[in-house]
This record gives C-alpha cells, sequence and structure tokens, in this order.
C-alpha cells in the first residue's frame, strides 16, 4: 500500500475555501496516530499544485508550517478565500472540512495485523540456531522516502558470514504500531536474497511487546515462517518491573541495561521469549546485539553514500 498516496488522495478532496487538519486527515486514514505522518506527508509533497497541501492546518487554528515558507502558506490560503489574522485561522469553525470519502486503509491493516496475532507461535519450534542474523534500515536526510536495509548473518562465534544491503524507496511514513508496513517490503527482499539463510532472525523492532502483540519481528516472522526476536530501543507499551515487562499481566519481554540505555527484548515467532533472551545476551557486546548493530551500521553507511552524492 502507498500511504503517502492515500494521504494525498484525501487532501485533494478539500475544496477551494475551506481547511482541513492534520488529525482530520488522520482519522480519514483510520488512526488518529497518523497525524505527525501526515504533517510529514504534507512536507514532502511532490506536486503542491495538484495536492493543496497548505489547506492542512493545525487542530488550533493556527496555519503551521508550510515547505514554501509560512507566508505562502498564508498567500494561497487567501487566494482560496481563507482570511488569516495573526498566523489564525478567521472563523475556523465555519471552513473547517472533515466530510472525507475514504476507505480508512490503517483500519484494513489494523485488521490484518490482529489477524495475523492469533498465528504467532511463542515456543523454541527451530531445529537449530547456528546462524543468527540481524536486520535494520536506516533512512535518508536528503530524501524522506529513500531507504537502506542491511541484514547482517553472523555464526555463534560472532563471525560474518553474509551481509547484504538494499536501497529502495517506502510507500509508507513511519506511524506507532504500524513499521511493519514501512519495512517488511524491503526487509523480506534482502532476506529472500541471503544464500545463508538464518536460522533465527533479530529484528530493531518488537515482536509480542506491542499494544496488538503484533510488531514489526512477529509480522515477518509469520509472514515469512522464520524464528525471530524483536530487539527495540524503546519501551511501546508494558509495564516493566525487575527487568520483566508484562502486558495486562502476561509476560511479554525483558529490558536488558547491559550499557547506559536498556534495549528491550521480545519473541516474535517460533521462539520462547526465555530462549530470545538467551540469544540476544549471547550477541551482546555493546548496546544492541552484534547482528543488529552490524546491520545499523551497513545500512547508515550505505545510505550516507547516497546522501553525500547528492
Amino acid at each position: 500500500m502507498d500511504l503517502f498516496e492515500e494521504i494525498y488522495r484525501i487532501v485533494r478532496q478539500v475544496p477551494r475555501g475551506k481547511v482541513s487538519t492534520y488529525g482530520a486527515v488522520a482519522r480519514a486514514l483510520g488512526d488518529i496516530r497518523a497525524s505527525r505522518a501526515v504533517g510529514v506527508a504534507m512536507n514532502i509533497n511532490p506536486d503542491p499544485e495538484f495536492t493543496p497541501c497548505y489547506r492542512i492546518v493545525n487542530s488550533d487554528g493556527t496555519v503551521g508550517g508550510f515547505s514554501m515558507g509560512v507566508d505562502e502558506k498564508i498567500r494561497r490560503l487567501k487566494e482560496d478565500g481563507i482570511e488569516v489574522v495573526n498566523g489564525r485561522i478567521k472563523n475556523f469553525e465555519q471552513v473547517f472540512f472533515d466530510d472525507f470519502f475514504t476507505r480508512y486503509p490503517l483500519k484494513s491493516l489494523r485488521e490484518e495485523q490482529i489477524r495475523l496475532s492469533r498465528r504467532i507461535v511463542i515456543d523454541d519450534s527451530f531445529e537449530k540456531d547456528e546462524f543468527v542474523a540481524g536486520v535494520d534500515v536506516a533512512y535518508s536526510r536528503e530524501n524522506k522516502r529513500l531507504a537502506c536495509a542491511a541484514c547482517v548473518v553472523m555464526d555463534k562465534n560472532l563471525n560474518v558470514v553474509e551481509q547484504k544491503w538494499q536501497i529502495d524507496e517506502v510507500n509508507f511514513p513511519y506511524i506507532p504500531t504500524y513499521l511493519a508496513y514501512r519495512e517488511l517490503p524491503i526487509i523480506t527482499e534482502i532476506i529472500e536474497k541471503l544464500e545463508q539463510k538464518p536460522d533465527i532472525l533479530m529484528v530493531d523492532g518488537n515482536g509480542i511487546l506491542h499494544p496488538f502483540g503484533m510488531g514489526i519481528a512477529s509480522h515477518i516472522g509469520v509472514v515469512m515462517d522464520i524464528p525471530t526476536i524483536g530487539v527495540a530501543k524503546g519501551l511501546l507499551c508494558g509495564e516493566e518491573k525487575n527487568g520483566i515487562i508484562t502486558i495486562n499481566g502476561s509476560l511479554s519481554g525483558y529490558a536488558l541495561h547491559h550499557s547506559k540505555k536498556p534495549i528491550f527484548v521480545s519473541p516474535g515467532h517460533r521462539v520462547s521469549t526465555e530462549t530470545a533472551l538467551k540469544i540476544v545476551k549471547h550477541f551482546l557486546r555493546y548496546r544492541l546485539p552484534e547482528p543488529i548493530r552490524h546491520a545499523h551500521i551497513l545500512a547508515r553507511s550505505k545510505i550516507m553514500e547516497i546522501d553525500q552524492r547528492t
């Protein structure tokens, strides 16, 4: 799904003489969590003449930002017949528009997440753990839709066996709890190209430690039917006590305080919670386990090379 185009399609429905808000567009997508992503999409809008992103303002009626400058946004709004006084839309309630025709795409994706979550297996249903891979995705600072995915396969002695990377565009902005839909396409493609298939895959993100039990590690595991472990740098949900993280009283993961900043480990698919913790600890030398750390370095270096050439 190209969610950027879904956002632009909704914004193009705002008629001349009306304005809408980032939150209203997010609700038309199906989740208020997407408000910031709407702002990102407006900022990188490739055709402001066709998609009138200047008609999207803040929920309090202030005009907000614009890639061509606030003065240009105000000028365009005034051309539409919208009065702006001291940076605020006059008669905001009267000119506000949210009567969108929408398919609520994020609601559909959430329903898919919940369906897929029923297929998650949390036990050690893998035959061996000789080769463990880590995967990470880095993003361009120059082109917000350009990403580099890297995967590094290591043996138990922490030797690098294979590494691959790939540059591609992403069609989905970052929205909390929907990370898989942003990164899954490029990650699955690079894993399928590996000559040495990993026995277990570590993912920079959550497994079952997710409000809907379906973080990116679980999503990849179920879709590709491979054992996965989630290793996140921030706690998305749950309660931590003495390194144990629970959601509604159920064990969902662990907090590892190996360095100054903790990491949060949870099983993704076909790995038990205890085994996930054991494997991550085995590969831990710095803050991140070595397969993910090496993948992060590789992805970051390749995307920086692209940025330096542009």
